[in-house]
């Protein structure tokens, strides 16, 4: 019996390899090789090559997986808010704020600062009530280098308090009749009266810094001051006045770029007088004089406190949150931040300190 040969089917490269392995093997050994045999191997190579093929499908359905979808609406402060909505002003916001001049981002950023500042502007409208109240006399000093933001300072302290019970105080060149006076006596004619605030731009410690300086006084009379000016602080304390000294420390390059901005700014060009002229250049006099006040008129019972005043909103904000805490009152808003910066506040003591690593490392004063 014959049996009629066909041709067989195509086969995967993986069943070629296998069988002629087969033969190649069965060749070795002087094995017959059948084609039944070539048959049963061939299937079985095709059905684990077909076990291992990946299977698409399970790809498609992790493409097809479906997404989260965005909510229409979200809740913000209890409140719904159409997340559509919101999208399209977030949109319009960004394409306005692409085309904001320089001037009016910073007119933007000024406005978000005088609005930090508010809350405790109504702060300080409760403490003057309560000094109000209670009679209490309150007196605050400032003092610092010139540019070194004090009007600005004061000009924030006192915008929404009430006129009739405070007053700004900055005093002119004593007159020839002055000069006879005891010096004390003009500062003294300007002391609060009981629920009275006063602010002193510039105050006596005229005497212990700018005087000596440009030589406005002699060397008798500066030493005097310095004998006399604990105890006439200490009076004032013991008889019930609240007394704050804030002294503003800002660096030379600071100075030089505030002046230099006076010199052009015609709205700033009255602030800049000849003594101002003269500061940068008797900048390591100023610092010494400095380091003297802090040295002997810092006490338990009239501290300095200094204020790092190159950024002049976080300047005035402490000085709030200093003048602030010097009154027991009850406050409005717990919720408000009152404790100051310390790399912004820093004592009297701490700063002398500081002064005195200064000359022990560098042989000067750095500022």
């Amino acid at each position: 019996m014959t049996v009629k040969k066909t041709r067989p089917a195509k086969k995967p490269a993986a069943t070629k390899k296998t069988t002629a392995a087969i033969v190649k093997t069965a060749t070795a050994s002087k094995a017959k090789v059948t084609p039944k045999a070539v048959a049963q191997t061939t299937k079985v190579t095709v059905k684990k090559a077909a076990d291992t093929k990946p299977d698409t499908n399970s790809k498609k359905s992790k493409l097809k997986a479906p997404k989260a979808k965005n909510p229409k609406i979200i809740r913000y402060k209890n409140k719904g808010v159409i997340l559509k909505d919101l999208l399209k002003e977030y949109g319009q916001m960004s394409k306005s704020c692409q085309i904001l001049t320089k001037y009016q981002k910073k007119a933007i950023r000024r406005y978000h600062r005088e609005e930090a500042l508010k809350p405790y502007q109504a702060e300080l409208i409760r403490m003057q009530k309560c000094l109000e109240r209670t009679k209490r006399k309150m007196i605050i000093l400032f003092e610092g280098r010139d540019a070194a933001g004090k009007g600005g300072t004061i000009r924030r302290v006192t915008r929404y308090m009430n006129e009739k019970h405070y007053r700004v105080v900055a005093m002119a060149k004593p007159t020839e009749h002055e000069k006879t006076q005891w010096y004390f006596q003009k500062y003294a004619a300007e002391l609060p009266r009981g629920g009275e605030v006063v602010l002193f731009d510039r105050s006596w410690y005229n005497r212990a810094v700018v005087e000596p300086v440009f030589g406005f006084c002699t060397p008798e009379e500066y030493k005097n001051f310095m004998r006399g000016v604990i105890g006439f602080e200490k009076d004032l304390v013991r008889q019930g006045t609240i007394l704050v000294k804030l002294y503003f420390s800002v660096t030379k390059q600071e100075q030089a770029k505030r002046f230099n901005r006076r010199k052009t700014d015609p709205l700033r060009q009255w602030k800049l007088s000849e003594i101002d002229v003269q500061a940068q250049d008797r900048w390591d006099d100023f610092t010494t004089q400095k380091y003297e006040m802090m040295k002997k008129t810092h006490t338990n019972i009239a501290p300095w406190t200094i204020i790092r005043s190159n950024n002049k909103h976080e300047a005035r904000l402490n000085a709030m949150k200093i003048i602030l805490n010097s009154v027991p009152y009850k406050r409005g808003r717990k919720d408000l931040d009152f404790v100051p910066n310390p790399e912004i506040v820093i004592s009297g003591s701490r700063e002398k300190e500081i002064m005195d690593a200064q000359r022990i490392k560098l042989g000067s004063f750095v500022g």
